[in-house]
């Protein structure tokens, strides 16, 4: 069996607040493999954005790792110094942000700050350099890329900002690029037309993605397996046709018949009840999803809770699957 491109496990991250420690991620685990693209889905506030952030060394100073690990090219990423993962980021794995425009400097043109990126990990004299990020344009699909490299953010729509930040996290041909809502506030046709491109140009480069969203018809349409996460956890991992065909944690079946492109009629879509505990809690149980779950048995508060295997290429955090 092929190894997996990175293996996180056991990950775990909390925030000092004033209000207290926040329990952001407990023991998240999960594999990306070789050309493939995984998502990971669940509501706002389910630790995706922070998983992604983690890997990459851009969590804020009141973050701290305090458990696992995440195996990517025989190093761990959470033990890498400042100095590593400058030199990692950007050149083996990159990040496409939510929010585009804010993403980019507002007063340099989005082909000098490809070539930025370019620079820091390429020698080459600035007519390479240039002819790469004329080359990264044109993956993207930007017309007249000549023109458009001299651009500044305000110049472009929302749209082509995010293709320019596609094209900027592809530049260097990175084997993992990590995507967070990479559709947000972008109208339907936009969002077909980015994933496309973010799509065929990560398989043309032969890399591998994480999609994080919380759009399930999205992940579905675009992802070949889903990580499903609550409050922190890691709840369900499965490919996508058996996430969609038969989901197995409750939390993943109701968060599918809370999405309307996910049932038959109106009439079927039930909303999720409760909502996501607090994670300032020291008391939290095993199951996070339990005090919002109609399955839950006097077991389920029994520590601790572990990924199981419950069929082909699937693991599901649930004492009473269904």
């Amino acid at each position: 069996m092929t190894a997996p491109l990175l293996s996180v496990q056991d990950l775990s991250v909390e925030f000092r607040t004033r209000g207290g420690t926040v329990h952001a991620l407990d023991g998240v685990t999960f594999d990306v493999q070789p050309g493939e693209m995984l998502g990971i889905v669940g509501e706002s506030g389910s630790g995706k954005s922070v998983t992604a952030y983690s890997l990459l060394g851009l969590l804020d100073a009141a973050a701290r790792v305090t458990s696992g690990r995440a195996a990517f090219g025989g190093r761990d990423l959470l033990r890498l110094d400042r100095a590593a993962l400058d030199d990692l980021r950007g050149r083996e794995i990159s990040i496409v942000f939510q929010n585009p425009r804010a993403a980019l400097n507002p007063i340099r043109g989005v082909g000098q700050q490809i070539a930025d990126v370019v620079a820091r990990h390429d020698p080459s004299p600035p007519a390479a350099i240039r002819a790469k990020v004329l080359g990264a344009l044109r993956r993207l699909r930007i017309p007249d890329p000549e023109r458009r490299l001299r651009a500044f953010p305000h110049e472009l729509s929302g749209g082509m900002c995010q293709r320019i930040g596609i094209a900027m996290a592809l530049a260097c041909a990175p084997r993992l690029l990590l995507a967070d809502e990479p559709t947000t506030g972008l109208d339907v046709t936009t969002q077909a037309v980015v994933m496309d491109l973010f799509r065929d140009a990560v398989r043309g480069q032969g890399a591998s993605a994480i999609l994080i969203t919380h759009d399930l018809a999205l992940a579905s349409e675009y992802c070949d397996r889903i990580v499903v996460m609550h409050a922190g956890h890691v709840v369900e991992d499965a490919p996508v046709d058996a996430i969609f065909g038969r989901p197995r944690h409750p939390y993943t079946a109701r968060l599918l018949s809370s999405v309307p492109s996910a049932v038959a009629s109106i009439d079927e879509l039930l909303p999720i009840e409760g909502a996501l505990p607090d994670l300032r809690r020291d008391d939290l149980p095993p199951c996070r999803f339990a005090e919002r779950c109609t399955r839950r048995a006097p077991d389920c508060d029994l520590a601790p809770l572990r990924l199981a295997p419950a069929g082909p290429g699937r693991r599901v955090a649930c004492r009473h699957p269904l």
